[in-house]
């Protein structure tokens, strides 16, 4: 669909104003809809900026010392931005969520393959989050694990339930929380040590075992699902200006922010063989302090803002899902969320990780055969085909390539060898057929 005929309704439905707006599963979000440029970079900063982030960042730095760990962070963040800006600024201009632009490129029956899994795979990492706010609370100050858990896994769903209004509420409080208390736990951690310290710390007990092609699979993967999925958000923006913008708001700024704060608090502490998942994170830090205001601050700091990432990918899960079901996307974040919940509840989140992990290797080649289709190609928007054989040759290559990288080349990035294989094989596959197809052609 034109970016014409996406906006062109006169004015904006009647429920738009309201709280529980339409939220357009199943068909382009006009532009009288759109949100304004504040509220998008609301939606997307408020995503990354979270302790998981923070987390990732420890990692890197444990893994890579802290100079390396720095130019790993950049460089994902900023491919993070080429190609999250990429597909978001395509959905602006069509206004269509990514199962509908998936329709036009796999599909009008074979989307459902690549949108079903990756709503499940966010459905998963809504599960993961909610299991790590109630693992990280019962263990802090002592509360009952399930208890915590349902209440945050709850609390999400009501975040979701008021739909992408509810993802800018959430950012506009979580983003300037983490900001500020990342300040301070970076400044505290930072002055028990110098500036060198920080910079030549080498990595965990002084020894780097990360490479810089597993440490950009590292950044990228962190939110290579949602960022594949995007459309579900940068739809709502008015401009390709504004869809850029927040798009920047969050690679690389959010995310680069939260991966800097976990980074220089592991480089200046220097703990031994630290566990940013365990107690060695902002939020363990601040509770270490013993200080009685910011304990309770770092104890609603932590709903509030694993309740921002939850919420975003339970909105990606439940869009999804909606479309392959014909059904509404709040009625499917109720229904998602309650799975997601049992999931955390039964404190089987953590086995999920790794397998989460290793099926993002099978995302990166989905976005990129939709950027050929977009960007080159520019002819996936008119089919109405149930099935389209080529999109789904070339997400088997990229997918197999990704899998080889991961267990054979693992100094390799394998999220950008998955891409880049399966975007030129679009394109070789795609001419190849054309060229075939001309010369049976009649003279």
């Amino acid at each position: 669909m034109s970016k014409h005929s996406a906006g062109s309704g006169a004015a904006a439905p009647a429920d738009a104003d309201h709280v529980l707006g339409e939220e357009y599963e199943h068909e382009p979000v006009p532009m009288a809809a759109r949100r304004s440029l504040f509220s998008m970079v609301m939606v997307w900063a408020g995503f990354p900026m979270i302790i998981t982030g923070a987390m990732t960042g420890s990692l890197l730095v444990l893994g890579m010392g802290f100079s390396r760990a720095l130019v790993a962070m950049i460089v994902g963040n900023l491919i993070m931005l080429a190609y999250v800006g990429a597909l978001g600024l395509s959905a602006t201009r069509s206004g269509m969520n990514f199962a509908l632009i998936a329709s036009r490129v796999f599909g009008t029956k074979g989307y459902a393959l690549a949108s079903g899994l990756l709503s499940t795979l966010l459905l998963g990492w809504f599960a993961v989050q909610t299991g790590i706010t109630g693992a990280l609370v019962a263990s802090t100050y002592g509360l009952n694990y399930v208890a915590m858990t349902i209440v945050a896994g709850l609390l999400y769903i009501g975040i979701t339930f008021v739909g992408v209004r509810g993802l800018h509420l959430i950012g506009l409080v979580s983003v300037p929380l983490f900001f500020v208390l990342g300040l301070f736990v970076v400044v505290h951690s930072a002055g028990t040590t110098s500036f060198d310290a920080i910079w030549n710390y080498a990595g965990n007990n002084g020894v780097a075992t990360m490479s810089m092609g597993v440490g950009l699979t590292v950044v990228i993967a962190l939110f290579i699902d949602a960022g594949t999925v995007t459309a579900d958000f940068n739809r709502w923006s008015k401009t390709g200006t504004h869809s850029l913008i927040a798009t920047f708001s969050a690679f690389p700024v959010s995310n680069l922010v939260a991966m800097l704060v976990g980074g220089i608090m592991t480089a200046a502490l220097a703990v031994p063989n630290a566990n940013p998942f365990g107690a060695d994170n902002m939020f363990g830090y601040m509770n270490k302090l013993q200080i009685g205001w910011l304990g309770v601050l770092a104890f609603l700091f932590l709903y509030i803002n694993l309740g921002s990432v939850c919420s975003h990918c339970l909105y990606n899960a439940a869009t999804g899902w909606s479309r392959i079901l014909r059904s509404k996307m709040r009625l499917m974040a109720v229904i998602l969320g309650l799975v997601g919940i049992a999931i955390a509840a039964g404190n089987v989140w953590a086995f999920f990780i790794q397998w989460l992990s290793l099926l993002g290797i099978i995302v990166p080649p989905i976005g990129m055969i939709l950027l050929v289709e977009a960007y080159v190609l520019k002819h996936g928007s008119t089919t109405q085909k149930e099935w389209r054989t080529l999109p789904f040759v070339s997400w088997a290559i990229g997918a197999a390539v990704g899998f080889i990288v991961e267990f054979q080349a693992p100094q390799l990035s394998t999220a950008i060898s998955a891409g880049l294989v399966a975007a030129i094989a679009h394109l070789v596959l795609t001419y190849s057929a054309a060229g075939r197809a001309a010369d049976r052609a009649p003279a």
